[in-house]
């Protein structure tokens, strides 16, 4: 089964703070990446700050319906690890 987000925080501009069950935290930033019909909405910032956790498919959405995989969302924050950790 695939890690699934437990909580998520709204903390300024584009960025957010997600954790998942397996112990995978971190900031994701979605600055420049919320192109096309239903994230466009969201580069209104007091919008995308009522990001949630959707209580059934357990994923980052928002009020406008949109909403990103957790799969996405774990790669981003594990990948970044990755990168940090490179000399």
């Amino acid at each position: 089964m695939f890690p699934r987000p437990t909580e998520v925080r709204y903390l300024e501009g584009y960025r957010f703070w997600l954790r998942f069950d397996d112990g995978v935290e971190g900031e994701i930033d979605l600055a420049g990446e919320l192109g096309g019909k239903i994230f466009e909405p969201l580069l209104d910032t007091d919008l995308f700050a009522q990001l949630s956790l959707h209580p059934e498919f357990r994923t980052v959405v928002w009020p406008n319906g949109a909403d990103l995989a957790p799969e996405f969302l774990h790669d981003r924050l594990t990948s970044r690890r990755s990168e940090v950790a490179e000399p």
